[in-house]
């Protein structure tokens, strides 16, 4: 990737003061750091969903807003758990936001790198080989309330331990036979310092390096040295690693890369720069938002047990989902600054990331006449095969939209649920013997209701007022209702999937009545139904979004919308339905 800093402009909110901000600018200020360098490392073993937008918003943005520039980093240390599909699909992702990377990086590019280091801790005292198997060490980790114990291996010599450690390397032992653990405090009341794993075996095949490695690095070991190497000045973590960050700074200041410039030689052998500085660890509060789960293994298992229609089903926090749903990478970066950022974690209500995409969508999406569960309306008193054209602009708020010509006749798709037969107090759409403006075309007088055998209304008959046509002297007559409609003849077929809230409840984590995030799937979270758009909506091109008057906002879906045969899936209502139901 080219070496040009992020520009500033991919950020055009006002300047934001968040503490992170702050840290940085200071950093600047003071002489600290001249330059600016953040990192996304996302692990390979699924796809990014809504929680990780705020990371990539947070790292490339301060990145850009400061001039800086940010790595794409894959943390590829377990090789079992990761797929090259991932790996495409984060990238994806991240370039979707309206991002792009300095450097792309892999954890693997430094495997060389960290195991030198790993020896370099041995010989200097600070790492040794333990025989303990997993369960074993759990019990000499100790808890909360009681120091760890020394494990019976800790005391070997360096020659030993250097000799274990290259047999490691070299294959000889199964997995889980040995670890290589730092050697730290065992009574420490931080349980992460207590004598930690920094390498396990695994023969497993890597995705980038093969068989050549039958080790490898722990995930705490690898970051911190990960961002060492790549000269990272702020590494910007959510708060769960908080407690991980005195471990983060022991493996930076033990190894010391600034210092020891020999570990550094294949990282220049591979032709990437040296780089090497200390960075520093910044944790910040993760993203939680209510009516979804976030967790990998759940949503994974929601993929796998058909629950969804895949990773990118758009009922999915996944940003695979989000796009699909009609999500646009500047509302996603809206919720984000509207979200902020703090070191309280918080739970956000799903109504912000939705109203963020309405605001987003009202200026943004141009509008279009569509149906969702039609009901036939003749004109009576036109006459049969009449057909005209009529005008209408393409956003009521903005004029550089232009405009498009919408065919009329004398049968029309209306929406079922603007008429009533029986109507309730305040209705004020179309009634037996009442009237209603149709949009744009003029007032209309329901005059006849034809139903089946089986009692179904089936069609309207009405009568069209030729003085309320556009441009007649009775246009402007007032009218308390007004209904959208597409033209029965030259309207498009089309699949409509209305799309809602996975789940019914806020918290779907939640066990304390012994239920699980599977019995609080909502069955209405997708509806199809065969509907009808007006034909310069059918034209649309795949995940083109637009507002279709009077019922919501709709993307043609990118992976099944057709000109002859559109799929149009719901982003979002136009108001919030779910208010009510809180």
């Amino acid at each position: 990737m080219s070496d040009t800093p992020i520009p500033a402009a991919i950020d055009e909110t006002p300047e934001k003061r968040d503490f992170i901000r702050q840290i940085v600018r200071d950093d600047l200020s003071s002489g600290k750091h001249h330059a600016v360098k953040t990192r996304f490392p996302p692990e390979p073993n699924g796809y990014l969903h809504i929680g990780h937008a705020k990371s990539i918003c947070l790292n490339f943005g301060i990145a850009g807003e400061f001039g800086g520039v940010c790595n794409l980093r894959f943390d590829d240390t377990n090789p079992a758990k990761e797929d090259p599909e991932y790996v495409a699909a984060i990238q994806d992702d991240v370039r979707w936001l309206g991002f792009e990377w300095h450097s792309l990086r892999h954890a693997s590019d430094y495997f060389e790198v960290y195991y030198l280091a790993a020896e370099k801790l041995i010989r200097d005292g600070k790492a040794f080989v333990c025989d303990l198997s997993a369960e074993q060490v759990r019990e000499y980790r100790g808890t909360l309330t009681e120091p760890g114990r020394n494990s019976p291996y800790r005391d070997r010599s360096v020659e030993e331990n250097l000799d274990l450690f290259r047999r490691m390397r070299a294959g000889e032992f199964p997995d889980g036979a040995r670890t290589l653990r730092a050697k730290i405090d065992m009574a420490s009341g931080n349980i992460n310092l207590r004598d930690p794993a920094l390498y396990r075996i695994k023969h497993v095949e890597h995705q980038n390096t093969g068989n050549a490695w039958p080790i490898y690095p722990m995930y705490d070991f690898a970051h911190a040295l990960g961002d060492a190497v790549e000269g990272i000045t702020h590494s910007l973590c959510t708060l769960e690693f908080e407690d991980h960050r005195p471990l983060y700074d022991w493996c930076v200041d033990n190894v010391d890369l600034t210092g020891h410039a020999e570990l550094l030689q294949p990282v220049l052998e591979k032709g990437l720069p040296r780089e090497a500085a200390k960075p520093r660890q910044i944790e910040f509060s993760r993203l939680n938002i209510n009516f979804t789960v976030m967790s990998k293994r759940k949503l994974m298992a929601l993929v796998n047990d058909g629950l969804v229609d895949g990773w990118d089903d758009p009922r999915m926090p996944t940003l695979q989902g989000l796009r699909r749903r009609g999500y646009t990478p500047s509302a996603m970066r809206l919720f984000v600054d509207r979200v902020g950022i703090s070191k309280q974690n918080s739970q956000i209500d799903f109504s912000v990331l939705e109203g963020a995409l309405r605001e987003d969508l009202d200026s943004a999406a141009p509008r279009r006449m569509a149906v969702v569960e039609p009901l036939k309306l003749v004109l009576s008193n036109l006459p049969e095969g009449h057909e005209e054209t009529l005008t209408f602009s393409n956003h009521p708020k903005d004029e550089t939209f232009g405009k498009r010509d919408i065919p009329f006749s004398r049968e029309l798709w209306i929406e079922r649920e603007d008429f009533e037969e029986v109507p309730p107090k305040g209705f004020k759409r179309l009634i037996p013997g009442g009237e209603v403006r149709l949009r744009g075309a003029g007032i209309v007088r329901c005059d006849e209701v034809i139903k089946n055998d089986a009692g179904q209304i089936i069609e309207l008959r009405g009568w069209l007022d030729p003085e309320s046509r556009p441009g007649m002297a009775g246009a402007e007559r007032k009218i308390k209702g007004t209904i959208h409609w597409v033209s029965a003849q030259h309207a498009v077929p089309a699949e409509i999937r209305l799309y809602d809230r996975l789940f019914t409840v806020a918290d779907p984590d939640d066990e304390s009545e012994g239920k699980s995030y599977r019995d609080y799937l909502n069955p209405e979270s997708r509806k199809t139904v065969q509907g009808y758009v007006e034909p310069a909506a059918a034209i649309a091109a795949p995940e083109q979004s637009f507002q279709f008057e009077r019922t919501g906002y709709f993307v043609a879906d990118r992976r099944d919308h057709q000109g002859d045969r559109p799929v149009f899936n719901r982003s979002v209502t136009l108001r919030d339905t779910w208010a009510a139901k809180g």
